[in-house]
């Protein structure tokens, strides 16, 4: 193992937090504002690693920014409708339940080639839900061609990509709670 692993594994962190323009940040901000104003819902989808990111950030839009979100992660839900519709039709099958016009669905997608994920944003898109992105590796990446707003880092390292993911959400809670619109 190489001496400085770890400091050349954090600094990889530092170098995109640097390197990132924050415009799609403050739009998206602006899209919650209007989310909450408008008494609408938040709905978070991710697989694996971006599930957990989805729950997390779920509760936190809830508790410290009051704006109504929710996620799929309940394992009756997610193995009922895998079972009855397919995998990749699932995230698509649950929106048709609980996603209204005027809805925002933020997908996290490491890889952007999810086919359950990229139906649901598809459907999304298609019932008048705007759609946010975050992905990585192919910067032409499926995922990424759906939505309004994408965020995307340039790594093939899981790891690095969800962990990135988890810091840009959870950085715009923090905001939005320190604004209290």
């Amino acid at each position: 193992m190489k001496k400085n692993y770890f400091t050349n594994y954090l600094n990889k962190f530092s170098k995109i937090h640097l390197n990132y323009d924050n415009k799609n940040f403050l739009k998206i901000v602006e899209i919650l504002k209007k989310i909450k104003k408008d008494k609408k819902k938040v709905i978070i989808v991710g697989n694996g690693g971006s599930a957990a990111i989805a729950s997390h950030v779920t509760v936190d839009l809830t508790k410290m920014c009051k704006i109504r979100a929710i996620n799929f992660n309940e394992a009756d839900l997610l193995t009922c409708f895998s079972n009855d519709y397919g995998y990749e039709n699932w995230v698509k099958k649950a929106l048709s339940s609980y996603a209204d016009k005027g809805d925002l669905l933020i997908c996290i997608s490491s890889s952007g080639e999810s086919k359950n994920i990229i139906n649901g944003a598809n459907f999304a898109k298609k019932i008048g839900c705007k759609v946010i992105t975050l992905t990585g590796f192919d910067g032409k990446n499926k995922v990424r061609k759906i939505g309004n707003i994408n965020l995307w880092l340039n790594s093939k390292n899981y790891n690095i990509i969800e962990m990135t993911h988890h810091i840009w959400l959870l950085s715009i809670v923090d905001f939005i709670a320190k604004a209290k619109f």
